[in-house]
């Protein structure tokens, strides 16, 4: 009997489906996987390298993946699983979903969970939701519109509001991260929100701004928090209200909608003893099959593309999926090389300090320019020293 350990991220869609499923496979010979949960402020920094030593499978976010390659901490997917099964994988994900997984030529994660920046609504509290960011602004004066700054969320709202208004940000180290011009646009835009939120809202992470949301009615909108099917469901307890979740905003009506997409992947750490009931219980996991019925029945929220079409998904989510897959289509995908999740931990910290304080806003574009510019010099380093090291 081989006992395999997990690890996933503590909330209903982290654990439900996962857990479910290996209580189920747990009754085939020679397998057992148990899963341990961390919480998200966990899964947004641990060390994958730390946790490869303790941990057979590993729910992760592909920013990770840089640092992951650089401590040889996970097993190439390609190793595993043919190629003809990683092509199904990669046709079947939605969005960039797949692609995000994919560091070096080599995919480290199997798309489990697909989830990107979108808009969410108290429908009772703001009857239309805004298209478009100065429509944002608008609803702000009249509605408490808060937005999803904690952690390393502040970075990652400056990202999307900049893809929206018509600039990517740079992925290659270069500067400038963004340009000057669109940069302080997405301050003012940040500066202007973030004056009239709710006050302590700056503080929630999105499970916790969502659940406020839900239960509370200290917040009518957010334009720009990673979706979360289970507060789109109708709830038996009394005094929750359902969020209505749709595109995140856009520069103008029709425009792309700005956002950076996240999710999860399942990566096998290089500790792991691979067995075919492994394997197996993996190709269950992203099979059509789990993601279009048995993810969605336990809390999960599915990377299939095929999912979030499917008609019976979206009748028990209040079309969580149908109203938002034009903006996860459409995402923009971070950099992932070593060192950057504690990048976007430093750029956030420097966001917070400059949106709060206007008058002290002047230097953070080169802040972040620097943060971005050493980190990524120091991965370049570390590469070429770990390539000199095999060498000899």
């Amino acid at each position: 009997m081989v006992h395999y350990r997990g690890l996933t991220w503590e909330h209903p869609r982290g654990t439900h489906a996962l857990r479910a499923a290996a209580e189920s496979a747990g009754t085939s010979p020679g397998f057992s996987l148990h899963w341990d949960s961390h919480p998200l402020e966990g899964f947004e920094s641990s060390s994958i390298e730390q946790l490869a030593e303790k941990y057979d499978l590993i729910v992760l976010d592909h920013p990770h993946l840089g640092d992951a390659t650089a401590a040889d901490s996970l097993r190439p997917l390609d190793e595993l699983f043919s190629e003809s099964e990683l092509a199904a994988c990669a046709t079947q994900g939605v969005g960039p979903s797949f692609r995000s997984y994919l560091y070096n030529g080599r995919l480290l994660a199997l798309p489990l969970d697909a989830a990107t920046q979108v808009s969410a609504r108290r429908a009772d509290l703001a009857e239309d939701a805004p298209a478009t960011w100065e429509e944002v602004l608008a609803l702000s004066e009249r509605a408490p519109v808060a937005l999803s700054l904690a952690g390393p969320h502040a970075f990652l709202t400056f990202c999307s509001i900049a893809v929206a208004l018509g600039e990517e940000p740079r992925t290659d180290g270069s500067a400038p991260f963004v340009s000057r011009e669109t940069g302080n646009r997405v301050l003012g835009l940040m500066a202007s929100l973030a004056e009239r939120a709710p006050a302590g809202s700056d503080m929630l992470n999105p499970i916790a701004l969502l659940e406020l949301m839900a239960t509370d009615d200290t917040i009518a909108y957010c334009p720009l928090v990673y979706g979360y099917v289970n507060y789109a469901q109708p709830s038996a307890a009394p005094g929750r209200h359902p969020l209505s979740f749709g595109a995140a905003p856009a520069e103008n009506p029709g425009g792309r909608p700005g956002s950076t997409i996240g999710g999860t992947g399942l990566a096998v750490s290089r500790r792991c003893e691979v067995t075919p009931a492994l394997l197996d219980h993996l190709r269950f996991l992203v099979s059509a099959e789990a993601q279009t019925v048995f993810i969605p029945r336990h809390d999960g929220q599915p990377s299939s593309r095929a999912a979030w079409l499917d008609a019976d998904t979206n009748a028990g989510s209040g079309n969580f999926y149908r109203d938002t897959l034009p903006t996860i289509e459409q995402a923009w995908v971070r950099p992932r090389f070593a060192g950057f999740t504690r990048c976007q931990g430093l750029a956030s910290e420097a966001l917070r300090q400059a949106i709060m304080a206007p008058s002290g806003r002047g230097d953070v574009l080169a802040e972040i320019d620097d943060i971005v510019a050493s980190a990524h010099s120091s991965s370049l380093l570390h590469t070429d020293l770990t390539s000199e090291g095999q060498r000899r």
